[in-house]
């Protein structure tokens, strides 16, 4: 398979250092079946790490698992041969693309779950400034149901509390601050989003603030996120981690290695 992209621009490397998000139109347009087969075996029998929720008001599931990249044919294939970590190294400006994971989304029509604005750095066993997740649809996003992000947010120097969709605190006891209230003063800031089509991506970093509406639609909202981590990942401790990856065997301020980061590009 070859992408119809066949790289990204200095202006882009730019912008996504300067915004913390860019939008890469038609970057896997050549992958979309490939994810989608992968993505319904992975439905079918979903891995230890799914995190599903299933709304109390019995509108439709909003589907998450993580880690499957070399238990999937379809995604070990996307994550060995598809130009994403190459995309990624340069968004980075680093020598190295590692995969950190893979994350799937599957928000089926008519899903009432809001995924609270966020920033997922807190969240994950990893510290360092070079990372880039890829958030790749499999369906057309209109702009009313797509993700969005605060441009700029990765150059806050704050680190809010990683909560659970309740609002709960994802590790007890944990005093960061918790996120400012974006949804009520959404004139206050740069909020980015756009209507995408299948193989469009968007590429926004681990401390780029984002969130997403619920799928009013009636359409599936599948979205492949891959995430990696650049020349300066080092491993991290801070509680409870998502997704977890119990029995690493690393110590604290140790570079991010080991069969479970392969590093897929190197310059």
């Amino acid at each position: 398979m070859a992408a119809d992209r066949p790289t990204v621009t200095d202006p882009e490397i730019e912008a996504f250092q300067r915004d913390g998000v860019l939008l890469l139109r038609g970057a896997f347009v050549d992958w979309v079946d490939d994810l989608r087969r992968g993505m319904e075996t992975n439905i079918a029998a979903p891995s230890w790490r799914e995190r599903s929720i299933q709304p109390e008001d019995g509108t439709a599931a909003f589907f998450q698992d993580f880690c499957n990249w070399d238990k999937i044919p379809e995604y070990n294939r996307f994550v060995k041969e598809s130009p994403a970590a190459e995309f990624a190294a340069r968004l980075m400006r680093s020598k190295t693309a590692r995969l950190f994971h893979e994350h799937i989304l599957v928000k089926e029509p008519g899903s009432s779950v809001v995924t609270p604005w966020h920033h997922d750095m807190p969240y994950y066993c990893v510290d360092g400034s070079m990372n880039c997740s890829l958030w790749i649809t499999l369906d057309p996003v209109a702009r009313d149901c797509v993700i969005e992000y605060v441009a700029g947010s990765h150059r806050w120097g704050r680190e809010f509390r990683p909560e659970r969709f309740n609002g709960t605190s994802l590790t007890p006891g944990d005093a960061r601050e918790r996120i400012p209230d974006i949804s009520a003063n959404r004139d206050d800031y740069d909020i980015r989003g756009w209507a995408m089509e299948p193989g469009d991506a968007v590429a926004f970093t681990y401390r780029t603030v984002h969130g997403a509406p619920a799928n009013n639609s009636a359409n599936r909202r599948r979205a492949f996120s891959i995430r990696f981590v650049g020349d300066d990942a080092v491993y991290a401790e801070k509680g409870v981690h998502s997704p977890p990856f119990p029995d690493l065997g690393l110590e604290v301020g140790a570079p991010l290695a080991g069969s479970d980061f392969p590093v897929l590009w190197s310059a």
